[in-house]
């Protein structure tokens, strides 16, 4: 019964980090900002570190399994 919400949740985790370090990457690699009036590095580096820890969460649920 507990695994489905696991399974749940860590899909969902996985696939929101997972489209926003690729959305992070292709922004960087053309040099254009990831969120508008952000400074460019800033914004990369809080993106890239919120799809990092929602890439370990996932794998943290998925671990729980």
């Amino acid at each position: 019964m507990e695994s489905g919400p696991a399974i749940f949740a860590g899909t969902v985790f996985c696939l929101f980090g997972a489209g926003l370090l690729a959305w992070t990457v292709s922004r960087a690699r053309q040099h254009r900002p990831v969120a508008l009036g952000v400074n460019r590095v800033a914004s990369t580096t809080v993106a890239g570190t919120v799809a990092i820890i929602s890439l370990a969460l996932g794998a943290w649920c998925f671990g729980r399994l």
